[in-house]
């Protein structure tokens, strides 16, 4: 866990005086060399001199009518560097080291940055009129929780969503049917593409989650192709694809040259039915996945609010473990 440094700290006072225009020489002198080499220090330097100028402006307003109108715009301004701050770590993890960041409205980017650390290389540092801050508490709390899921303690991450990072509204709308996809499931492109109202752009369901901004709680890990390959996951990441879905149960053919599913060993359910069924049910085996979800136990499937099929019953008669 990384904690601002202690020269940062004891800085900090000089810091809001500098910027406010209350320092002595000497303090501005020791301030503009620290900034100088100190990147967040810098950055919380140009975040205090743009409020001391909205301020300053409420100061120099004459009273009432001007004074309302400058608050307004002192509130507005300060709404609008809430807007832009994002709190993040990097921390490490079992598949390798990730990158995670919030805004005050919600979880904005989860980045696996594999061996590296620093926020130059990650996603957040390319973003513009963002606001990056390496601290937070609430961060913290939020790793704790992405480690209990990946040592397997929960199965849900019900953290709220900034989706401000997704692309297009395309993009927010596939994120949204992506995270209905239960743990311990599977579906298809081609499945969110009819979920988002599309069904020919599969491709384009495809390539939105290509650039997942929130892979794990955004879990584009349960989407496959419709034929049951594994297919690509946050650009070229596909063995974390497959620890993923291990984690939650669904089992892999890795002995294949393209991972797929296990499909002969998962419960099955069409879009148009409430009930699960027997792999071997009806005209299943010669469906594709384009309309069906794949679950890696009963107890996954009825978690979801699914019945065991009338016919076939698959509680009575379970695919072995």
């Amino acid at each position: 866990m990384k904690h601002k440094p202690q020269s940062c700290r004891e800085i900090e006072a000089d810091l809001i005086a500098t910027a406010t225009g209350d320092a002595e020489p000497v303090v501005r002198g020791r301030v503009e060399d620290h900034i100088g080499f100190c990147a967040a220090c810098r950055g919380d330097f140009q975040r205090y001199r743009e409020i001391d100028g909205v301020v300053g402006v409420l100061r120099r307003e004459p009273a009432m009518e001007g004074a309302v109108r400058a608050r307004e715009r002192l509130e507005s301004r300060l709404a609008d560097l809430r807007s832009r701050l994002m709190m993040y770590r990097v921390f490490p993890s079992p598949l390798g080291n990730i990158l995670i960041a919030r805004s005050e409205h919600g979880v904005s980017l989860v980045e696996y940055l594999g061996e590296r650390t620093g926020f130059k290389f990650s996603r957040l540092a390319q973003v513009a009129g963002v606001e990056a801050q390496e601290d937070g508490l609430e961060v913290e709390a939020l790793y704790r929780e992405l480690l209990e899921y990946l040592h397997g303690k929960r199965t849900r991450l019900e953290w709220p969503l900034d989706l401000r990072l997704a692309r297009s509204d395309f993009q927010r709308a596939v994120m949204k049917a992506t995270v209905a996809i239960p743990y311990g499931a599977v579906a298809s492109y081609a499945g969110i593409a009819t979920d988002v109202g599309n069904r020919s752009a599969v491709r384009a369901v495809a390539q939105a989650l290509r650039w997942n901004p929130l892979p794990i709680v955004v879990p584009c890990h349960r989407i496959i192709g419709s034929s049951g390959l594994l297919t690509g996951y946050a650009g070229d990441k596909l063995s974390l694809k497959t620890r993923l879905l291990g984690l939650e149960g669904v089992p892999t053919l890795s002995a294949h040259r393209d991972p797929r599913v296990a499909r002969d060993t998962m419960y099955v359910r069409d879009r148009n039915e409430v009930e699960y069924c027997l792999p071997t049910c009806g005209g299943l085996p010669s469906r594709t996945l384009a309309d069906l979800t794949l679950f890696a136990s009963r107890e996954r499937a009825e978690s979801a609010g699914l019945a065991p099929c009338t016919a076939c019953r698959p509680d009575l008669h379970p695919l072995s473990a």
